[in-house]
């Protein structure tokens, strides 16, 4: 889910494009890569019309060291841009792997999906390989891609310039309108991006779907020699296993999907639906945010406030402090902080619990003080395009949301009424949906049931605010053979926030192919306010989150944070 805010400032980056929930997809780098035009003809294998590219169609990677990421190769690999006409136009797919460490024989690739939709591997990859268990890095090569649409793939990019894309993001009130003027600015703008979009680039808009990128990703498996997919994903990259997993059954050897969108929920009878909710209303990601932040605050106040900035020294006169500052920045505006702009502030920071919750507290408590919250230093050089697009590109043309703008404050009071304060940041997040011009040419609907080859594996925690503990209970319901494996915790996914214990389990399902007992339960490594934590005081290396949810280093933001994820969720 994203977070769509208006830039504070040209230093400001983290307050400038969209927050997100699951690998910072805020990227720079060259224009996109153009469509490709036709290769010459040749005769296609047979099969059927909405199938992979045939077997002779897998791409060649001419792999050469990363400029950007020493250790890592780089290639770029080509694929249809519609699979059911392989002979057509192509896409290019921006990739990146760190080879097998050894020692230990090779397994093969194992593919990692940050989330998104739309989230660039080829930025999280180099950023989480650390996360990876010892033996996952030894065994493996791990790979990743930026999905079509994305980052240094061929790109949605619906403005000739960073400038002009800055200047549309001036246009939108900060994390969701309040009040009839902001939500005309905000209905009109979005309106106007899709027109934009749709004048740049229509053909390439219709081929972004999940079931494009589970073709990409089946044709960059052949073009690495592996006879099965292994695969990771988290967040939104559960929903492209789980499409991998039903498109292509036979070919899963073993995937993990950690953080956990609900397979039916998501589709919704397929593009042209006409649903009441909207994508993550439907979802439950109000609910599951609420629940995480009666955690937090309930946590925080049975802390100390040398470990909780805000607490109040109970968890029920921390909620009710919370309230209180909640009603006071709905009357008034602290400068800059609005009562819209801390919501979804404090969203975006309940992904991490470390070092997120502890720089959220901080943020809460210098607002209940009138204190300006701390910020990141502003970034040097040129602001990279922001990419805010691309995430509704790839949700949009699959996932179906009420098509009338209006019905969106409607959602927002709805979400209100059943989550508190965050449900009327998440009703409002899919209302660039509502005017999307283009619906997916070829979206997978169900059915999820498909027998796989092998079992997968779904990890989730008790308490994510993005992707809901429900979703994962769905996904396994739906997979033909699944197994659950539970996290007593909270956040956003369990690589961002993690757990020993599960990376033992993830380690001998994915090197040995042996699944946890069914019920099985692990804990995560850190207790919030488990320790005296200063301002600004925070951990290195375990702390941000895949979509750059998270506190920063020294200040909190909707969406700032160190990358473990970007944008999207």
């Amino acid at each position: 889910m994203h977070i769509p805010r208006s830039p504070a400032g040209r230093g400001r980056l983290a307050a400038a494009a969209v927050a997100t929930v699951i690998c910072v997809c805020v990227i720079g780098g060259p224009a996109p890569a153009p469509v490709r035009a036709p290769a010459p003809a040749r005769t296609p294998a047979a099969g059927p019309a909405d199938g992979p590219a045939p077997p002779d169609a897998a791409p060649a990677l001419d792999w050469s060291p990363c400029k950007a990421a020493p250790g890592f190769d780089c290639a770029t690999a080509s694929a249809p841009l519609d699979h059911r006409r392989p002979t057509g136009p192509t896409v290019d797919l921006a990739v990146i792997r760190r080879p097998a460490t050894g020692p230990g024989p090779r397994l093969g690739t194992l593919f990692f999906n940050p989330g998104g939709p739309g989230g660039p591997g080829t930025e999280a990859l180099p950023q989480w390989y650390e996360l990876f268990p010892e033996e996952l890095r030894q065994r493996f090569d791990i790979a990743s891609w930026d999905p079509r649409g994305a980052g240094e793939s061929t790109s949605v990019r619906c403005f000739a310039t960073t400038e002009a894309a800055y200047g549309w993001l001036e246009r939108i009130p900060f994390g969701f309108p309040v009040g009839e003027s902001e939500t005309k600015a905000w209905v009109d703008a979005y309106a106007d991006l899709g027109r934009l979009c749709e004048q740049r680039d229509p053909r390439l808009l219709r081929h972004v779907s999940t079931a494009d990128t589970a073709r990409d990703l089946d044709l960059l498996r052949q073009a690495v020699g592996d006879e099965r997919l292994s695969f990771l994903g988290v967040s939104y990259g559960s929903f492209l296993g789980a499409t991998y997993a039903n498109l292509f059954p036979e070919r899963v050897r073993a995937m993990v999907l950690d953080g956990n969108i609900d397979p039916k929920a998501w589709v919704d009878g397929g593009p042209d639906a006409q649903p009441r909710l909207s994508t993550f209303l439907r979802e439950g990601v109000d609910l599951g945010s609420a629940a995480t932040l009666r955690q937090f605050l309930d946590h925080c106040g049975r802390a100390a406030a040398d470990r909780c900035a805000f607490s109040a020294g109970s968890p029920e006169a921390t909620r009710a402090k919370f309230d209180g500052l909640m009603l006071r920045l709905q009357e008034r505006a602290q400068g800059s902080w609005t009562y819209a702009r801390t919501v979804t502030t404090v969203l975006s920071g309940l992904y991490s619990v470390d070092p997120g919750w502890y720089a959220l507290a901080w943020a809460l408590e210098d607002l209940w003080d009138r204190r300006p919250p701390q910020e990141p230093a502003a970034p040097e050089g040129p602001l990279p395009y922001p990419a805010f697009e691309q995430i509704d590109a790839i949700r949009c043309s699959e996932s179906p949301n009420p098509r009338d703008p209006r019905r969106f404050a409607e959602l927002a009071e709805f979400g209100f009424g059943r989550a508190g304060d965050l449900g009327r940041a998440v009703a409002w997040a899919s209302e660039p949906c509502a005017t999307w011009p283009a619906t997916a040419a070829s979206a997978y609907p169900g059915p999820w049931n498909r027998p796989t080859a092998n079992p997968v594996l779904v990890v989730n925690t008790r308490y994510d605010p993005a992707t809901p503990y429900q979703g994962a209970v769905a996904m396994t319901r739906q997979l033909a053979r699944a197994r659950l494996l539970t996290v007593e915790g909270y956040g956003h996914s369990s690589i961002v926030n993690p757990s020993l214990c599960v990376d033992d389990y993830e380690r001998r399902y994915l090197v040995d192919g042996v699944l946890p007992p069914e019920g099985t339960v692990c804990r995560q490594d850190v207790r919030p306010f488990s320790e005296s934590r200063p301002r600004g005081g925070v951990r290195t290396g375990g702390g941000g989150t895949a979509d750059g949810a998270g506190g920063a280093e020294e200040g909190v933001t909707a969406g700032g944070g160190k990358p473990a994820e970007g944008r999207g969720r």
